[in-house]
């Protein structure tokens, strides 16, 4: 490598990329060298791609509704046709939902799932061909990082139906990795469990719970959130797109099945 980044000539696609979390992860991903998809349910030519595109210079958008399976058959076909490989594979689609167990709607729950889980197997099961064949030719193989959470490690009172999906990723991305490693595919697969982090999905789900409790400001919550958390602050976006950034890379070469936590030290309490 002549520029001395850690990802040259690698090739990424990070899910629910225009916002967030996923926009820091596409942030990293180039900096460190990766030719960078970002996908999201955005029109190409619609305003925040352009934007994103402009401020990620090098980063390439394709539309993609990641709880569809012939979507993403549609984007492995594009890679393929592009790059003819993918290095890294980023499952980060997700939104959250609470409330009281008797009070949550079968439906609500059943679209979670859908956008917290259906999307990494989705993913993973579509991509799990090329990454395998790209993983050949790459020292310590292709990566795969799932997005989980906090949520995924311990619970917390009317989180229900976001713990078990987040949970839910945790172990799917500990099976897959066991899953690989035992047949011999050069495919390393960890989850990341952010802690609270500032962006629009929190604030709005803030802005809810406060409206379904009606005592409190959905800032109050946020402010609580940061008086629990140990370093006394929320993670910034970018805090979670460098952790992801060193699971893409060699520098993790002998880590798969493990789960990162970047919380402030909130799971340690």
């Amino acid at each position: 490598m002549t520029s001395g980044k850690r990802l040259d000539g690698r090739i990424a696609l990070v899910s629910g990329a225009l916002r967030g979390i996923g926009r820091a992860i596409a942030e990293c991903l180039v900096a460190d060298g990766a030719t960078t998809i970002i996908t999201d349910l955005d029109a190409p030519d619609s305003a925040e791609p352009r934007t994103v595109l402009a401020a990620i210079p090098g980063a390439i958008y394709m539309q993609l509704d990641a709880t569809d399976d012939a979507n993403w058959q549609n984007a492995r076909a594009r890679v393929e046709a592009m790059f003819g490989r993918l290095d890294i594979l980023v499952n980060n689609v997700g939104a959250d939902l609470t409330g009281k167990v008797q009070d949550l709607a079968l439906e609500d729950w059943r679209r979670l799932m859908t956008l917290n889980i259906d999307t990494v197997f989705l993913g993973t099961k579509t991509f799990q061909p090329l990454l395998a064949k790209t993983g050949d030719s790459t020292p310590y193989g292709s990566s795969i990082i799932n997005i989980s959470s906090i949520m995924g490690l311990v619970g917390m009172g009317e989180v229900s139906a976001y713990n078990a999906s987040k949970g839910a990723v945790r172990l799917f991305t500990k099976s897959n990795a066991l899953e690989f490693a035992d047949a011999g595919v050069p495919i390393r697969v960890n989850s990341v469990h952010p802690g609270f982090v500032e962006t629009p999905l929190l604030h709005k789900g803030m802005e809810r719970w406060a409206a379904r409790d009606g005592t409190v400001t959905a800032q109050q919550l946020i402010d609580a959130m940061a008086q629990t958390t140990p370093v006394k602050r929320l993670a910034q976006p970018i805090e979670i797109g460098r952790v992801v950034a060193f699971l893409a890379s060699d520098d993790s070469s002998y880590m798969t099945g493990s789960e990162v936590v970047v919380d402030g030290g909130w799971t340690a309490r």
